[in-house]
């Protein structure tokens, strides 16, 4: 969202936590203040009450609503974010003698790919290591036998995403963390899917979870309480103090997303703020994008500037020009563009005219 802070204009490119609608901004703070009349903030009230259970029930509707979810599927808020996951994932689905394969295309999953050895057997049916994940690997195998696939949908360093998914006969498994709700597709063909809150669904310290009944309850091993799946569906994700707040933040952003044309409509608008930057990194030779064009995030775009001096002064045009959270991850370097749902199209506009300029001055 551009926002005004002493009359400077504000674009906001982070990564995550990230943008969110103005609106939800507005709500939430009065809710700090008084929370729907209560004469309590949202912050102080129990969450054992009426007041708040309306919130969580609401969350968990909109979320079956939006992603069109069967009956089959679960609708967990939970502490944490996708890291968390990582492990609590092949606790719940990996036996000790069984193995899981999982899909290398990025930070993310090679960290998830780490924790699941923890657990049992991992078998990585592929991987763009090679050239520092500016790719998404194709035509691997899948063993029939393993207990679940896991992949990550989109990668929020190396600005790749997957456009389509393998058929596969075991259970799917999606790391949906930095693009979960920004484009349509069929959610009820994976049985287990995670996302931290904090890039399209609200703020950090929650993580969505949705997961198909069918595949819990089959690992030999005894499972923390916190940590088990089953626990939390019993429980409504109320099995113990829930983020209150985060939880809030993310039924406003769920609100602000269905009355926005959902989905579908969040696609339409992520295309052409996706396309209009791709078009102008390809149209100027002085911007090089790193990932391959058909494998190109709508989430994040990635490129570099061949020469570090130039990477430097344009790092502080966009400074001077209210650019925040530009600058690219470390393991990749250059510049990245997290184009969230509720990034508006007006600050990619702002940016691609700075590269324009930027260009033209630099011959």
């Amino acid at each position: 969202m551009a926002t005004t802070h002493e009359t400077k204009v504000v674009h906001n490119f982070n990564s995550g936590p990230s943008v969110l609608p103005r609106e939800v901004f507005e709500q939430a703070s009065h809710a700090i203040l008084d929370f729907n009349h209560s004469g309590l903030s949202i912050l102080e009230i129990g969450h054992r009450t009426t007041l708040f259970q309306e919130v969580m029930d609401e969350a968990r509707a909109l979320v079956r609503e939006i992603m069109q979810l069967d009956s089959d599927h679960e609708i967990l808020f939970l502490h944490g974010g996708a890291s968390t996951q990582f492990f609590q994932v092949p606790m719940n689905l990996l036996n000790d003698n069984a193995r899981a394969a999982y899909l290398d295309c990025g930070t993310w999953g090679t960290k998830a790919i780490k924790e699941a050895k923890i657990f049992g057997q991992v078998d990585v049916v592929a991987s763009s290591k090679d050239r520092n994940y500016c790719y998404i690997p194709k035509g691997y195998g899948i063993p029939g036998d393993a207990s679940y696939f896991h992949l990550t949908t989109n990668n929020t360093i190396e600005g790749t995403q997957m456009h389509a998914f393998p058929d596969t006969a075991i259970p799917l498994v999606a790391d949906m963390s930095s693009d979960i709700l920004s484009r349509s597709m069929d959610f009820n063909r994976f049985s287990l899917i995670y996302a931290g809150a904090q890039k399209n669904i609200g703020a950090a310290g929650v993580n969505l979870v949705v997961v198909k009944n069918d595949i819990l309850g089959k690992v030999k091993r005894p499972l923390p309480t916190m940590m088990d799946y089953r626990q939390h569906v019993q429980n409504g994700s109320m099995l113990n103090t829930p983020p209150v707040f985060s939880v809030y933040v993310c039924l406003l952003t769920l609100r602000w997303l269905k009355h926005s044309g959902g989905i579908r409509e969040m696609e339409k608008r992520n295309a052409r703020k996706s396309e209009l930057l791709y078009d102008t990194l390809d149209s100027l030779p002085l911007f090089r994008p790193t990932v391959d064009k058909e494998d190109r995030s709508s989430m994040n775009v990635v490129w570099v500037i061949d020469s570090p001096e130039l990477e430097r002064e344009f790092l502080a045009v966009c400074k001077e020009n209210g650019m925040v959270g530009i600058r690219g991850h470390r393991s990749v370097g250059g510049f990245r563009a997290s184009l969230y749902n509720a990034l508006p199209l007006e600050s990619v506009e702002v940016l691609t005219q700075l590269m324009q300029d930027f260009a033209q001055r630099h011959g």
